[in-house]
C-alpha cells in the first residue's frame, strides 16, 4: 500500500511540484561525440571545444602550436563536421510549459536537429541561440545532432557573389573571430565546434530574459537607480517581484501585471550613502549585487541577479587652442588611461578558463594597468574577463568585432550583425568597468589611408557603395543599437579616428602611431608623435627561451642559425619581423652572438621602446591622457608585440610597463644642452618631499649631487629640475655616467636612472653581482660596479620576481620581493646576467 502511494506521488504530484519552477541542465556535461561528415566513425568529443582540440585530445593530430604543425593542419578548415549527444528527459521535465535549448556559442555555420527535426540554422559565432524545443521532445532518450559546415568554404561562396573583392578576403563574410584566419602575430586555425556551454532551460508561466541597470543620478549621499526587466510571459496574470541586496535584505517589492509575450518592467530604487567604484589606482572597487525573484501567488517562478557599480564615466572632447581633447572622467576626476590592447588568450577559445584569465588580469594590475582595450579582430571577452576587471578596477575599451577590412553590410549580413550587437550590448552593459563602445579597429583609417581603392581597382560606383555600407554598419546600425540599449556610454565609430600619417591624428581623437616599427623610425620619434589619446603603438620582443623550447624551435642542425629555422619563421608572423628587430638592435645595442642573448637583448630593446613611448605620453598630460600599448598578451607561442608571452612569462617590457605606469613617475627628457626632470603623479592629493639628484660614474664615484624640497601637485605632470649638461663637458665622459633621481616622502620612494648615450656606447665593465638570501619572499642583490639590465632567472616557475631586468648602481643594495614558493634550494639555482654579459 505504501509503495503504491509513493508511486502515485511520483506520478501525479511530482510534476505539480516541478510546475512553476524554472531550472536548467548543463548539456555540456553529456556524452558528446563527433566525426568528419564524410566518415562513419564517431569519436569522443569535449564540450565546450573545437574540432582541433577534440582531435588533439585523441592524438589524431599533432600539437598545432608545436614546430611547423600549423601548415600541416590547414586541411581541417575545409572539412565539415558532425556532433551529437543523447539526453534523457523525464516525465516531470516534459511536464514543464517551455523547454529552451540554449547554445551560448556555436562556431559558426551549424544546423541543429532534435530527434531528426531541424530546429536551428546558426550563422554567427558571437550570438546566443535559444529555441523552444518542447514539442520535439519525448520522455526517454532524445538526440541532438549538429552539422557544422566549413566557414572557409561558406565564406568563399559568399565572396564569389560580389563583382569585386573586399579588403580582408573571405573572412569578412562570416561572423567569426577574424584573427583565426591569421594575423601578424597569430596562426591560421579556422575552427568550428560548440565553443561555449549548451543548456536546457525549463520554465513555466514567465522568465526573466535580462535586466538592465541604469544609474539615474549620483551624489555623495544618495543614488537613484532604475532596473529595467525584460520578462517573457506565457499568460496574462499578476506577478510579484522582490529585490534583495548583497546581504539578502529586501530593498524593494511590487506587484506587476504581465501580458502574454514580452514585458518591460521598470523598478526605481534609492541607495543611501552610495559607495563608488574606482579604478584600482584611485580608490575601492565597490560592487553591489541585487537578486530579483519573480513569484506568482507566492510560488517561485524565476530569478536573476545583477552586479553593478555606482560611478560616472564621461568621455571629454573639448575644443582647445591646439585641437580637441580626448580623455575620460571617472566620478568627475580626469584620469590618465594606462593600459594595453587585449587579444584572445588562445587560438582555441574553450581552453581559456577562469584561472588563466584571472592570472592575466592579475599581471595587468601588477603592471599598474587601469584600462584594457578589447581589440576588434578577436572575440568579445568572456564574462569572467569583465567580472575580473570589475573586481580589480580596470576600465575596458570595448571594440565590436570588426577589424582592418571592409564588410558586406547589407540585407542578411546586417540583420545577423544587428542580432549579434544586441546580444553583446545586453550581456556587457551592466559592468562598471565598461567605459566606451567602439565600432571597429582601423577600418576608417584603412579606407582613407591604405590605398584599398587603388589596390582592388574599384570603380567610382563600387567605391561609393562600399563606403556607404561602412556608414550604414558603423554610423547607423551599431550606433543606434548602442543608443537604444546602453545610452549611458559613448560610442566611438572607429579607432583610430584619423590615420597616423596625418597631422590631425595628434591633435584630436585617439591615435594609433606605427611610425616606429612599420615606419622604421627611431624610438626618439615617440617624443614628438604624441596625440591626445594613444590607443595603439608598440614594438616586438621575443618570448622567453623556455617558450621557444616548448614550441620545438631549438632542435637545429649543426651550424644552423636559429633565426633561419622554419620553426622560428612559423612563429613570427610579421614578414620582416626578425629583420626589423635586428635593424633596431644594431642602432642601439650590441648584436649578441648567441640565441639566448638575442632573446635577452630583443626584450631590452622592446622595453626601451615601450618606455620611451609611455613616458612621452605621460609627460605630456593633460594634453595626452591615454597610453594603451600594443599588446598585452599572445594567443599562441610567438615572437610578437606582447609584454606577456603565451606562457604568462613577463618579458622585460612588462617589468618596464610596471615602472613607467607607476602612480608617481620620474621621467627624463634630454635636450641638446640639458636634461629636464619630470615628476608625473596620478595621485588625487599633493606630495611633499625631497627630489634627490646624483650623477655617478660606473665605479660609483659621485660627480654631482643636489637635493631640492618639492611639492608634487596632484594629477599633473611638471618639470621639477633642470640640469645643465655644460657642467660636465670636457672633464667627464658621458659614456661612463648615469644620472640618478629619486623622490621620497613619508609614503613614497621612487627612483629612476638616465643615461646620456645609447646602450651600445656605454663603457660598461664586467660587474660582480652578489646575492643574499633573506627569507622565502626576499633576496638582496648588489654589485661592485654598475650592472645594467640585471636579469634574474631560475628554472622554477612557481614564483615571480617582482622586479627584473633592472639596473644596479655600484654598491647599491636592492631588495627583490618574490611571490610564490621560493626556497633556499631555488636561491642556489638562481643566476643573473647583465648587459655586459651579452656582448
Amino acid at each position: 500500500m505504501k509503495k503504491n502511494l509513493l508511486l502515485l506521488f511520483i506520478y501525479i504530484l511530482l510534476p505539480l511540484l516541478a510546475f512553476n519552477q524554472s531550472f536548467e541542465k548543463n548539456l555540456s556535461k553529456e556524452k558528446w561525440q563527433f566525426k568528419n561528415a564524410k566518415e562513419t566513425e564517431w569519436l569522443k568529443a569535449t564540450v565546450p571545444g573545437t574540432i582541433h582540440t577534440d582531435l588533439l585530445i585523441l592524438n589524431k593530430i599533432p600539437d598545432p602550436y608545436l614546430a611547423n604543425n600549423e601548415s600541416v593542419l590547414q586541411y581541417l578548415e575545409n572539412e565539415n563536421w558532425d556532433y551529437r549527444t543523447n539526453i534523457l528527459i523525464t516525465k516531470a521535465e516534459l511536464y514543464n510549459e517551455h523547454i529552451d535549448l540554449q547554445f551560448e556559442g556555436l562556431d559558426t555555420y551549424a544546423k541543429v536537429f532534435v530527434n531528426d527535426s531541424l530546429v536551428l540554422e546558426a550563422n554567427n559565432m558571437f550570438r546566443t541561440w535559444i529555441i523552444d524545443i518542447k514539442k520535439g521532445l519525448h520522455v526517454g532518450k532524445n538526440t541532438i545532432y549538429i552539422q557544422f559546415e566549413s566557414a572557409v568554404n561558406k565564406a568563399k561562396a559568399e565572396a564569389a557573389k560580389l563583382p569585386y573583392t573586399l579588403p580582408g578576403d573571405e573572412k569578412v563574410f562570416v561572423r567569426k573571430a577574424q584573427y583565426q584566419f591569421g594575423w601578424d602575430w597569430g596562426p591560421r586555425f579556422v575552427t568550428c565546434g560548440i565553443w561555449k556551454d549548451v543548456k536546457l532551460k525549463f520554465w513555466n508561466q514567465a522568465k526573466i530574459n535580462n535586466i538592465q541597470f541604469i544609474q539615474k543620478s549620483l551624489t555623495s549621499t544618495k543614488a537613484f537607480v532604475e532596473f529595467k526587466l525584460q520578462i517573457k510571459s506565457s499568460l496574462d496574470d499578476m506577478f510579484q517581484i522582490k529585490v534583495l541586496d548583497n546581504n539578502a535584505v529586501k530593498v524593494f517589492d511590487m506587484n506587476v501585471n504581465l501580458q502574454s509575450g514580452l514585458n518591460s518592467i521598470k523598478l526605481a530604487i534609492e541607495i543611501k550613502d552610495p559607495k563608488l567604484w574606482w579604478t584600482h589606482n584611485l580608490g575601492e572597487q565597490n560592487l553591489y549585487n541585487y537578486a530579483f525573484k519573480l513569484t506568482n501567488s507566492k510560488r517561485f517562478v524565476d530569478s536573476a541577479s545583477v552586479t553593478f557599480g555606482l560611478r560616472t564615466i564621461e568621455l571629454m572632447q573639448e575644443k582647445d587652442s591646439i585641437g580637441q581633447s580626448f580623455y575620460f572622467k571617472l566620478n568627475g576626476v580626469p584620469i590618465f588611461a594606462k593600459g594595453a590592447n587585449y587579444i584572445p588568450e588562445d587560438n582555441f577559445l574553450p581552453r581559456v578558463n577562469l584561472a588563466k584569465t584571472k592570472e592575466l588580469i592579475k599581471n595587468a594590475k601588477s603592471a599598474n594597468i587601469n584600462m584594457l582595450r578589447v581589440w576588434g579582430g578577436g572575440v568579445y571577452a568572456s564574462n569572467d574577463f569583465y567580472k575580473l576587471c570589475n573586481q580589480n578596477g580596470i576600465l575596458v575599451w570595448q571594440d565590436f568585432m570588426f577589424a582592418c577590412a571592409m564588410y558586406p553590410a547589407e540585407n542578411e549580413f546586417l540583420a545577423n550583425v544587428s542580432a549579434e550587437i544586441n546580444d553583446q550590448i545586453i550581456r556587457l552593459r551592466n559592468n562598471p568597468s565598461l567605459a566606451i563602445w567602439c565600432g571597429n579597429n582601423e577600418i576608417d583609417e584603412g579606407w582613407k589611408n591604405w590605398g584599398w581603392q587603388k589596390q582592388f581597382k574599384y570603380s567610382t560606383a563600387d567605391s561609393a557603395k562600399i563606403a556607404e555600407q561602412y556608414k550604414t554598419l558603423f554610423e547607423i546600425v551599431i550606433k543606434n543599437a548602442v543608443y537604444d540599449l546602453d545610452n549611458s556610454r559613448f560610442y566611438w565609430p572607429s579607432s583610430p579616428s584619423i590615420g597616423w600619417g596625418r597631422k590631425e591624428s595628434l591633435i584630436q581623437g585617439d591615435a594609433h602611431y606605427w611610425g616606429v616599427w612599420w615606419g622604421m623610425e627611431p624610438f626618439k620619434i615617440y617624443q614628438n608623435k604624441v596625440g591626445r589619446f594613444m590607443s595603439e603603438y608598440g614594438f616586438q620582443g621575443m618570448p622567453s627561451v623556455q617558450t621557444f623550447k616548448n614550441m620545438g624551435a631549438l632542435h637545429l642542425k649543426e651550424g644552423q642559425n636559429v633565426l633561419d629555422s622554419t620553426v622560428l619563421k612559423t612563429h613570427q608572423k610579421h614578414p620582416i619581423g626578425y629583420k626589423t628587430i635586428q635593424t633596431y638592435m644594431e642602432r642601439d645595442y650590441w648584436v649578441p652572438k648567441t640565441f639566448e642573448n638575442d632573446v635577452y637583448v630583443s626584450q631590452l630593446l622592446q622595453a626601451e621602446g615601450i618606455k620611451t613611448a609611455i613616458e612621452a605620453h605621460r609627460r605630456a598630460m593633460p594634453y595626452c591622457m591615454g597610453s594603451l600599448y600594443w599588446q598585452l598578451n599572445d594567443c599562441w607561442p610567438v615572437t610578437s608585440w606582447s609584454s606577456l608571452d603565451n606562457n604568462g612569462n613577463w618579458k622585460a617590457a612588462h617589468y618596464q610597463v610596471k615602472q613607467s605606469f607607476n602612480d608617481v613617475l620620474i621621467s627624463f627628457q634630454e635636450k641638446e644642452d640639458s636634461v629636464l626632470v619630470y615628476i608625473v603623479s596620478d595621485k588625487l592629493f599633493d606630495l611633499k618631499g625631497n627630489l634627490n639628484l646624483n650623477i655617478f660614474d660606473f665605479d660609483g664615484k659621485t660627480i654631482f649631487s643636489d637635493t631640492v624640497q618639492t611639492i608634487v601637485k596632484s594629477n599633473t605632470s611638471s618639470i621639477y629640475y633642470y640640469f645643465d649638461k655644460s657642467k660636465l663637458k670636457g672633464e667627464f665622459n658621458f659614456n661612463n655616467l648615469v644620472l640618478s633621481a629619486s623622490f621620497n616622502d613619508e609614503n613614497t620612494n621612487i627612483n629612476a636612472l638616465h643615461y646620456f648615450v645609447k646602450p651600445k656606447d656605454l663603457l660598461l665593465q664586467k660587474p660582480t653581482i652578489y646575492f643574499k638570501y633573506l627569507n622565502k619572499n626576499q633576496i638582496e642583490i648588489s654589485s661592485d660596479k654598475l650592472a645594467k639590465n640585471v636579469f634574474l632567472r631560475t628554472d622554477n616557475k612557481s614564483y615571480q620576481f617582482e622586479d627584473n631586468y633592472f639596473d644596479l648602481l655600484p654598491n647599491e643594495k636592492k631588495i627583490i620581493y618574490i611571490s610564490g614558493k621560493y626556497s633556499k634550494t631555488d636561491f642556489f639555482n638562481t643566476w643573473a646576467k647583465s648587459l655586459f654579459d651579452a656582448k
